[in-house]
């Protein structure tokens, strides 16, 4: 009677061990391979990591040795629930480390786009929402200034139809002559503007320029023509308007042949403005957009640009 207690308990225990170890069978493959997991995660985001830390991906296979006795199944739960959670904290770093970066990047690309946004709100408020308009159609301010000295009420409406007439005569006068030789009439047109300005007629480049970019607003010399314009304004005492068309000119066509000409001379008329803080953002933009594309001539008028506008 007194043995067959005994020998139920020997039973349980014989059982309850390979029980045991079977569990921490079946539990350390899974644990191996989240190792595995963590380690690939942490050479992916800390590329180069010391071998003192991140395992290889490949590595020698070890010489077979002999077999180990194992340890008891209590200890081995242990050691499997410690690796585990080394594992968890190493993941909550990781995961704190990559909202970091994630952070950092939203605040870049906030501030590029803020910055963006007031150059832009900047030149658009700076001879009023009106002022563009009648920046790329010239004949309006061209014909405009005279009559404001007799009055500024409503002669503006009736004057479109005297630059009707008006029009024919700066164009023929100087500038037909040579144009008929490049068989293009676009071509023809901006070079008279050309002429106009070269002459210092700023006036009547303005005129001729502004009437080639509304009638061939698509010709290869639309992008030479509105940077023209701008300068024609610039050198004629109108910075204001100059700046207008040249960001104008930017915005159209950033690719445009002298979109990069027009951002340097927006800093030339924002300086001439006195707004130095916009110059610099122009001179910024020119080397951001255009630094290993931007010709020899801007290269080296630049410097001297940006030490005008006391740029940092």
């Amino acid at each position: 009677m007194f043995l067959r207690p005994l020998t139920i308990a020997c039973l349980l225990a014989s059982v309850a061990t390979p029980a045991l170890a079977q569990s921490a069978d079946k539990m350390a493959p899974r644990v191996d391979k989240l190792e595995k997991e963590m380690k690939a995660v942490q050479r992916k985001v800390f590329p180069g990591g010391s071998p003192a830390f991140f395992e290889p991906e490949i590595a020698a296979t070890p010489a077979t040795a002999a077999p180990v006795q194992r340890a008891p199944a209590d200890q081995a739960v242990r050691d499997l629930t410690g690796r585990v959670e080394a594992l968890e904290r190493e993941l909550e770093t990781l995961t704190g480390q990559i909202e970091v970066n994630q952070h950092k990047l939203d605040v870049l690309t906030q501030t590029e786009a803020k910055d963006r946004a007031d150059l832009d709100a900047r030149l658009k408020v700076l001879e009023g929402g009106a002022a563009p308009a009648p920046t790329l159609n010239a004949p309006l301010p061209i014909d405009a200034a005279p009559p404001r000295r007799p009055g500024k009420g409503t002669p503006p409406r009736p004057l479109p139809a005297e630059p009707a007439a008006a029009e024919p005569a700066p164009a023929p006068a100087a500038a037909e002559p040579a144009a008929p030789s490049t068989g293009d009439a676009g071509e023809d047109a901006y070079m008279a503007g050309y002429k106009l300005w070269d002459q210092k007629k700023f006036p009547e480049a303005q005129a001729a320029l502004s009437a080639m970019i509304k009638k061939y607003p698509k010709h290869k010399r639309a992008s030479y023509a509105r940077n023209l314009l701008g300068r024609a304004q610039l050198d004629g005492g109108t910075p204001a308007m100059a700046a207008q068309t040249f960001y104008a000119n930017y915005q159209t066509d950033p690719r445009g042949e002298r979109a990069p000409d027009s951002l340097f001379y927006l800093g030339q008329a924002l300086t001439q403005l006195k707004k130095p803080a916009d110059a610099c953002k122009a001179y910024g933009e020119l080397e951001q957009v255009y630094g290993t594309t931007l010709a020899a001539g801007l290269k080296s008028k630049l410097p001297a640009a940006k030490k005008a506008a006391d740029c940092k």
